[in-house]
């Protein structure tokens, strides 16, 4: 299993901008996918964004020319950066990574956006 550890969120106002970071314990080379879900009370947990081992991304149509992904791997970090923030992207944000097909989770950082 891979330990994850997010940082970054926090209370922004709405057009703003944060940028989550998901640093891993093992070096992410070895890692296939990683990405970013978020979920809010009641709700099922959404994928916001997805890169893959050789860099390919994927991301929630609500999302799209809004937020970035990247990943650093001499750095073992994921990083999701997030413009133009809307009150309805208010939500925890969870990083994961898929490592021989076992799905790590990281504890969320919870991310809110004010009107």
């Amino acid at each position: 299993q891979v330990q994850l550890v997010e940082s970054g969120g926090g209370l922004v106002q709405a057009g703003g901008s944060l940028r989550l970071s998901c640093a891993a314990s093992r070096i992410i080379n070895s890692i296939n996918d990683m990405g970013w879900y978020r979920q809010t009370p009641g709700k099922q947990r959404e994928l916001v964004a997805a890169i893959t081992s050789g860099g390919s991304t994927n991301y929630a149509d609500s999302v799209k020319g809004r937020f970035t992904i990247s990943r650093d791997n001499a750095r073992n970090t994921v990083y999701l950066q997030m413009n133009s923030l809307k009150p309805e992207d208010t939500a925890v944000y969870y990083c994961y990574a898929d490592r021989n097909l076992i799905r790590s989770w990281g504890q969320g950082t919870q991310v809110t956006v004010s009107s």
